[in-house]
């Protein structure tokens, strides 16, 4: 209860009948499409494909990136938003998982709100009488009151901070096949069995945020549990999370069996404080693991602006049409590099890394990265009449070798990155 008590489980039961039938037949059918790949990572230097396929399901326009690779949504259905998907049982399969992830994140909230209510009572029965009325006027002097649908009182504050911690913009969905895998690695600290995906933390994601996970192993009679009376640990056959308090092995590990339809949640800074793994049973197993994104350089609309911010440094004469820079500041020069190699390294070379299984979905994302390489040529020209300009003699002595200086190192870093994803 108290080392982990932020990790929330709940039964399938607890979940309505007919968003499992959705959710359940949407696996199935990204499945029967091939839409789950394995990811390329990179760990220290070195490449790794990922045990498990996955597949990134969100916001239209949202990425989330880990282990230095770049996932792109395929956007589920959104109002605004012209999404054209290969077959309709696509698109219905992304529009069951927007409703499980409209669920999740009222679940969340209610969570959330039920432990806040929970940890106001226990001040209040531990406060001696005659503080009690100091302890309202404090509370009052946080903040006004606001009152949710549900009827739990929240200061207004912590309403809007619950709302943003827990409206998921994205779910990375999981699967994998553990008898088709020919290695598992062992879980090294409290002899868990075969692990999935080991221990870890979850990245890029807004501090404090709540991650939701659904969980549906395809279980049949023919795995079922272990008819051992003492089974020592956990049953081998069954799906587990596994969950330690990080750098921690002497505080013992929690291993809590996944049914199919089971969910979690793992909540406030959970995902800062533990590591989670996730143990193999013997069945094929789907999650969906909901999200909040740090989204804040890894949206479309982020990286438009960058483009646009540099591209204020280019103009065209009216006249001859030619091509000039507006400033030759060392300051101007390095903020168009750095820029420059954001949309080549992090945007343009990562979807088409790997971005072309996207189009088995859809392909909406062709006309924003078509869009995005015409900014990048555009930078490229700039590149060049930095060249051009500090080759001219005129130029200030001072400013030219300043510009020089911050021009080199930007350069050499692309240089760099384009030798690494050449390899790659």
């Amino acid at each position: 209860k108290t080392k982990y008590s932020k990790l929330i489980f709940r039964k399938s039961e607890t979940v309505p009948e007919e968003l499992h039938q959705m959710v359940q037949k949407g696996f199935l059918t990204l499945q029967e499409h091939d839409c789950f790949f394995q990811d390329l990572v990179r760990i220290k230097g070195k490449d790794f494909l990922t045990p498990v396929s996955r597949i990134l399901i969100g916001n239209p326009g949202c990425t989330y990136k880990y282990l230095n690779t770049r996932l792109f949504t395929v956007p589920w259905p959104t109002e605004g938003y012209d999404i054209k998907y290969c077959s309709p049982q696509i698109h219905d399969a992304c529009k069951a998982l927007i409703r499980l992830n409209d669920y999740l994140h009222i679940e969340a909230v209610k969570t959330l709100q039920e432990q806040h209510l929970c940890e106001t009572k226990e001040i209040k029965d531990t406060t001696v009488t005659d503080r009690e009325q100091s302890f309202a006027t404090s509370l009052t002097e946080q903040g006004s009151v606001s009152k949710d649908q549900s009827g739990i009182c929240v200061p207004e504050g912590d309403s809007i901070s619950l709302k943003n911690r827990t409206s998921y913009n994205l779910t990375l969905l999981n699967y994998m096949d553990p008898l088709q895998m020919l290695y598992l690695k062992q879980e090294p600290y409290f002899g868990m069995g075969n692990m999935a995906v080991s221990w870890h933390h979850d990245e890029n994601l807004v501090e404090r945020s709540t991650v939701a996970v659904y969980s549906y192993s395809c279980e049949d009679s023919s795995v079922g549990e272990s008819n051992e009376k003492e089974l020592k640990g956990r049953d081998p056959a069954v799906w587990h999370v596994g969950l330690k308090v990080a750098w921690d092995i002497e505080t013992p590990g929690l291993a809590i069996p996944l049914r199919q339809g089971d969910f979690y949640l793992m909540l406030d800074d959970l995902n800062m404080t533990h590591q989670h793994c996730v143990l193999a049973g013997l069945s094929p197993r789907f999650s969906s693991t909901h999200r909040v994104a740090d989204c804040s350089r890894g949206t479309l609309e982020y990286i438009f602006g960058q483009c646009e911010l540099a591209l204020q440094n280019l103009q065209t004469d009216s006249d001859s049409m030619a091509l000039s820079l507006k400033s030759l500041e060392a300051a101007v020069v390095k903020q168009v590099e750095e820029i420059h190699n954001e949309v080549e390294f992090e945007w343009l070379r990562q979807f088409w890394f790997q971005g072309k299984r996207y189009l088995k979905c859809t392909d909406w994302w062709l006309k924003p990265m078509a869009k995005l390489e015409e900014f990048w040529r555009k930078m490229e020209i700039m590149t060049s009449l930095v060249l051009s300009e500090v080759r001219k003699e005129q130029q200030i002595e001072e400013q030219r070798s300043e510009t020089i200086s911050c021009f080199l190192l930007v350069l050499k870093e692309r240089q760099r990155l384009r030798k690494e994803w050449a390899v790659r």
